[in-house]
């Protein structure tokens, strides 16, 4: 009996088999991956706000495409992340390049995704959100952090999603960011409340 591979936080060991190889496909426009399955963008986008609320430590990695403001809309897009990261309490830790740091990155504040386990395991970080981050570096990156750590991996992708991620949403602009963002306050509320 063939069992279907699951996109789990890890440690996983020392070379994970990419996910694809194992047959998690890239979802297509409005849906997303919730480890390694195809789900609607919505019940994603709800996972998502509940992993990061019952976090102990989350926190955000904003990428080149997010810090710089090399394009018009650029600047929105990461005060919504800026707002959407207040929202959860989750700390930001800024990928502002991709070049290796030797002989040593200082993981306090800042990842590299070349090895971003040092940032993880310095920060005990137990959930993560790559936004703004190159798909073929984040892929890299979400790779080595599945093989290493037990950090459990979100993608916010502009483009097609990562299958290496626990949870991977596709075509994340700044309605999407603002549509999480209201969710998770709600879900906050409703946790407030004592309720679901």
């Amino acid at each position: 009996m063939t069992q279907e591979y699951q996109v789990l936080a890890g440690p996983e060991g020392y070379l994970p088999p990419a996910a694809a190889v194992m047959g998690v496909e890239l979802p297509s426009k409005g849906d997303a991956l919730v480890e390694g399955k195809i789900v609607s963008d919505n019940e994603a986008l709800h996972k998502i706000a509940e992993k990061l609320l019952s976090a102990k430590r989350p926190f955000f990695f904003p990428g080149p495409l997010l810090l710089w403001a090399w394009k018009d809309g650029v600047a929105e897009r990461a005060q919504a992340v800026r707002e959407l990261a207040e929202a959860v309490g989750a700390g930001v830790i800024p990928m502002p390049d991709y070049r290796p740091k030797y002989p040593m990155i200082n993981p306090a504040i800042e990842i590299n995704p070349n090895h971003p386990n040092l940032t993880i395991w310095h920060n005990k970080i137990d959930v993560c959100v790559f936004v703004g981050v190159h798909c073929h570096y984040a892929n890299v990156a979400l790779k080595i952090i599945r093989g290493g750590t037990s950090c459990y991996t979100i993608a916010l992708c502009g483009e097609a999603g990562h299958e290496d991620a626990m949870i991977s949403l596709r075509d994340v602009n700044l309605a999407k960011i603002q549509e999480l963002t209201v969710i998770v306050k709600e879900k906050k509320r409703q946790m407030a409340e004592g309720g679901k």
